[in-house]
């Protein structure tokens, strides 16, 4: 049976673990590929002290799928009066357990907590595997933003 629920600090291995799985995939990095490790240890440490909710998706006790929310504050502003705003992303379900509604469920659940926590906005970075989900739920593409990277 599939089980999809809040993760919490108690989860950090589960967590690591299908972040890291989530990466190789979605990356197309070997299977043997060794993360560095400021990777590691800054996605440990925003687990268990970074804004954010994060759902697991189990098939009893295996990880089958996960998917986090980050959470940040801007200057309130008309369209978004708390200044509250989310970012959804690793979205991740195994490729046996896909085309089943799991993803479609964690990210419901994920919505239902943000909105619960007062967001006004929530954003995110989609494949184009994952559009046609993303749409269904009512996510429209934006033209308003421009972004700005540095190396590291």
């Amino acid at each position: 049976m599939i089980n999809i629920r809040l993760a919490t600090s108690d989860d950090i291995d589960e967590l690591m673990s299908s972040r890291l799985e989530m990466l190789k995939v979605v990356n197309n990095l070997s299977e043997d590929y060794e993360y560095s490790d400021v990777m590691v240890n800054e996605s440990y440490d925003y687990f268990l002290n970074g804004d954010h909710i994060t759902v697991l998706a189990y098939d009893d006790d295996t990880v089958i799928g996960c998917a986090s929310m980050s959470f940040i504050r801007v200057m309130p502003a008309f369209n978004h009066p708390t200044g509250k705003r989310a970012h959804l992303m690793n979205v991740y379900t195994r490729s046996e357990y896909r085309r089943q509604g799991i993803a479609r469920k964690m990210v419901d659940l994920l919505i239902e907590e943000s909105w619960k926590a007062g967001t006004t906005e929530i954003s995110l970075d989609a494949t184009e595997s994952g559009r046609p989900l993303y749409e269904s739920m009512g996510f429209a593409d934006s033209t308003e933003c421009m972004v700005l990277t540095r190396e590291v």
